[in-house]
């Protein structure tokens, strides 16, 4: 299990694949087939949901919550709040991050592996797991802050959501920042002491600014990541609003579909800002800063100077994890944390033997269909970007993108609008009805499509990464023998990223398991699904059932990572990783 949690290499999610020089391969009619079904894929997948929300939000009713954006100050105060809650995230994300990256990468000391997973169990659990232990510990009638300190904090409200978002979210720049880190040419580090500097020159003159780049891309991501994120909002806002959950109440507290869809194409501008100017960015610094491969391992620092003060910090969040993740396990096995301690199995009855079990059984077998065709699509569009297209190369890369571009929200809002009823167009019916209560499967396919719309970036990411490792002149080879695209596709090119294949799937199954803003708007009474059933029992006080829901969600993520782990034991390759999260 361990080996599968391992730091990917410096691999930016939201990064263009650097130029580089190909050669040209023939074309066949079936390469050609498969560009225009996976382009039409994508319409359906995140196309026409943004297209629709665009056009709802530019109605007549959605223009007047459009307008009023700028000139009601309660619009403004939601549009303010939402970007002092995505800097301070950003920030102190970022911060956490590279705190634990540095100790990883440069500090000598014991416990690495122990702290390098439980830093990464924000990515595979719920949404609510963090913000729920929080309000256990830490809210009015919080166990450390009122029963052990006496204290009366009010977790609600911008300070409450920082905290949470911001350990929600830092693994995302902690993998970045620890791939980039153990990438950086040691000898950089040895040219600089040969001259002179000690150690905090070096760190100062000669790291920091080669992290430059890494740092942007970490505070953009998280700065995306927490404007968008719609559960925590809801849970520990309070009189905090910000415009994702604003564009929830409006539709689903006054049922108003236009406004919801006018806030959310507000929340949609500088998701979109931020991600173009990501891409951007990372293709200035791969022109420029490209120096070659680390010529060697840098020396940890042993000196007490640098590792005390880190890891203290280090010490601190390791010790807020544990604290926290201990009180969902622990809660799920008590009565009420906190206030009635009793010792009980009801919470875990209540989810086996009630409406919970549908929920873990449709769930799980949803992702487990969305997670096989997010990874072979996300493959499929690498070797398009990296192999086949060459003028389209980067419309393709950023079409395939677009499901880690745009936030959840905003396609689950899409989805609602846009497959609530049948797909019509030049008086033909191309889709029935695939959202709400009386879709085909009972809204289950509609769901489907969102996790594979969320998933597939990732494994296109490592995808377009995997590609570029390999010379094309094998894929040449195939093609001058007259295998076609789609053969050379399944015998040549998928076996050689297999790795990064099951690198896609495992983040596609975590993703699908805990996503909640892009399919809360279009779950069903018919189709359960569990992030969405934490969601009620939070809001209804019932903390114990929710405590219990997220240890099987966070236990079942695990064990299907501990299943890809076990299939390639014997196989002679090193285990998938989990690419950063978004």
């Amino acid at each position: 299990m361990t080996a599968t949690l391992e730091a990917p290499a410096a691999i930016d999610p939201a990064a263009p694949p650097p130029r580089r020089k190909r050669r040209r391969v023939r074309q066949d009619p079936v390469t050609i087939a498969l560009i225009a079904i996976v382009v039409a894929i994508l319409f359906f997948l995140v196309l026409l949901p943004l297209g629709r929300t665009f056009l709802t939000a530019f109605s007549e009713r959605g223009l007047d919550t459009l307008t009023g954006m700028w000139t009601s100050p309660v619009n403004r105060k939601i549009l303010v709040n939402t970007v002092v809650l995505g800097l301070l995230v950003a920030a102190i994300g970022t911060l956490i991050g590279f705190v634990l990256a540095y100790a990883q990468a440069r500090l000598q000391w014991r416990g690495k592996k122990i702290v390098h997973l439980l830093s990464l169990l924000p990515i595979v659990s719920p949404p609510f797991a963090v913000a729920t232990a929080v309000i256990t510990l830490f809210g009015r009638g919080g166990i450390i802050s009122k029963q052990l300190l006496g204290l009366n904090w009010n977790v609600y409200g911008l300070g409450g959501l920082t905290l949470v978002l911001a350990l929600s979210f830092f693994p995302v720049a902690y993998l970045n920042l620890l791939g980039m880190l153990r990438s950086l040419d040691p000898s950089m580090d040895e040219a600089s002491q040969s001259l002179g500097a000690n150690k905090w020159q070096v760190f100062r003159t000669v790291t920091l600014p080669m992290l430059i780049p890494g740092f942007a891309a970490s505070f953009l991501l998280l700065f995306v990541e927490s404007i968008a994120d719609l559960a925590n909002p809801i849970v520990l806002g309070g009189d905090f609003t910000v415009l994702a959950s604003r564009a929830y109440i409006a539709i689903i507290g006054e049922y108003n579909l236009a406004a919801g869809a006018a806030y959310s194409m507000v929340l949609l501008v500088p998701a979109l800002l931020v991600f173009i100017v990501q891409r951007y960015w990372a293709n200035r610094q791969s022109a420029v800063t490209v120096t070659g491969k680390p010529a060697g391992s840098a020396k940890l620092n042993a000196s007490n100077a640098a590792r005390i003060p880190v890891l203290a910090v280090v010490g601190l969040i390791m010790v807020l994890i544990i604290t926290i993740y201990g009180t969902v396990i622990l809660g799920g096995f008590v009565r009420i944390l906190g206030v009635n301690n009793t010792f009980t199995l009801d919470n875990y009855r209540y989810l086996f033997q009630g409406i919970g079990s549908d929920a873990i059984i449709t769930t799980t077998v949803l992702a487990l269909i969305a997670t096989p065709i997010a990874g072979v699509l996300g493959m499929l569009i690498a070797w398009l970007v990296v192999r086949k297209l060459r003028r389209w190369a980067g419309a393709m890369d950023f079409l395939g993108m677009l499901g880690l571009a745009v936030p959840g929200t905003v396609l689950g809002i899409g989805y609602a609008i846009a497959y609530n009823t049948p797909v019509d167009a030049w008086g033909r019916r191309f889709l029935p009805a695939l959202a709400g209560g009386g879709a085909i499967f009972a809204g289950a396919m509609a769901i489907v499509m969102v996790y594979i719309a969320r998933s597939i970036p990732a494994g296109q990411r490592s995808g377009v990464a995997a590609l570029q490792q390999i010379d094309p002149a094998i894929d040449e080879a195939s093609t001058s023998l007259g295998a076609s695209g789609l053969t050379t596709f399944r015998k040549v090119t998928i076996p050689l990223i297999r790795m990064a294949l099951l690198s896609g799937l495992t983040y596609a199954f975590a993703r699908s398991m805990t996503t909640i803003s892009a399919i809360i708007f279009i779950t069903t009474p018919r189709t359960r699904i569990m992030t969405s059933q934490i969601l009620s029992e939070v809001e209804a006080g019932r903390f114990g059932n929710a405590f219990a829901y997220c240890t099987i969600l966070i236990l079942i993520v695990l064990a299907v990572i501990g299943l890809l782990n076990l299939g390639m034991r014997g196989k002679g390759s090193a285990a998938p990783t989990i690419p950063p999260a978004a």
